[in-house]
């Protein structure tokens, strides 16, 4: 009778133990179901109507392919009129500054663009941002740190105390530049300061003619100084001094459109971006040296 009942019931008994013995991943699965599947069901319906987009430049500028291609989608996308960019960043290196900032330029020429600095705009991020139609600055943000650096250690001390030494075999003079295993020749730091010096005037020229500034007097608005957001206005680097919502309403007017409709970006995709861009970042702040727009 035992036996029975068991063949029976078993099909049901085989249900009940799956479900204790993987309780955890069915939670967790129905969770995403919910939050990405049902959340992407209704965000394509919003989005069909949706005629402005906000994309984030956040964290150190490394890896920049993610921002690119958003601003490349962007631009195709026939619906959208008009592009928030919405910055949070201390700059970073050089090329990716600079491919960001002609980007946006691209971009300007086919629909506006509108920065908001939302807590910082240095360096690097703040190339980024020079072509738009306008860049509008949290009160409390901090802008500017317009200059380049170029860095490295001297462990020649350290590795002749722990008895280490490095043997080199080059070809051409300058080669060895920047090493960090002895003290920079005089030839080499010239060199190298020859081009920190030639990234710096490109630097300043971009702004200059982006903003109308003159490059005469690019100690007052240039020279690596952090300026407050009202000091920026007052030099010329950004247009206003306000909230994000002062922002969203100048992108109406530039844009256009008689009822704004925001593109939204799915949750679980908005997580999983930001994390790997994190990620990336402090992989990159940690172990890659070079040509920084900081």
């Amino acid at each position: 009778m035992f036996n029975f009942f068991r063949m029976v019931f078993s099909p049901i008994i085989a249900i009940l133990d799956f479900i204790t013995k993987y309780f955890k991943t069915i939670v967790f699965l129905t969770i995403i179901y919910f939050v990405v599947v049902d959340s992407n069901e209704s965000l394509t319906d919003t989005n069909s109507y949706a005629n402005l987009q906000k994309i984030e430049l956040s964290g150190p500028i490394m890896d920049v392919s993610k921002t690119l291609e958003d601003i490349e989608k962007a631009k195709l996308d026939k619906n959208i009129k008009g592009i928030m960019l919405v910055v949070n960043s201390p700059g970073g290196s050089v090329a990716p500054s600079v491919e960001l900032a002609y980007a946006i330029k691209e971009l300007k020429e086919i629909k506006p663009v509108v920065v908001y600095a939302s807590g910082v705009i240095a360096s690097g991020s703040y190339y980024a941002s020079i072509w738009a139609n306008k860049i509008i600055a949290n009160p409390g943000s901090m802008v500017g740190s317009i200059g380049v650096i170029m860095q490295g250690v001297n462990a020649e001390e350290l590795m002749s105390k722990i008895g280490v030494s490095t043997q080199t075999v080059k070809a051409g003079k300058f080669k060895e530049s920047g090493t960090p295993t002895r003290k920079w020749t005089d030839f080499e730091e010239k060199q190298l300061q020859s081009v920190i010096d030639d990234t710096y005037n490109m630097f300043i020229g971009d702004v200059a003619n982006a903003r109308s500034l003159d490059i005469k007097n690019h100690t007052q608005f240039a020279d690596a100084k952090i300026f407050t957001a009202k000091q920026a206005k007052e030099v010329g680097l950004v247009d206003e001094v306000a909230t994000i919502s002062y922002a969203q309403n100048v992108l109406v007017t530039l844009s256009k459109v008689d009822t704004p409709i925001w593109k939204k970006q799915d949750k679980f995709d908005k997580f999983m971006d930001r994390l790997v861009s994190e990620t990336v970042s402090n992989i990159s702040t940690n172990f890659v040296s070079g040509l920084k727009a900081y």
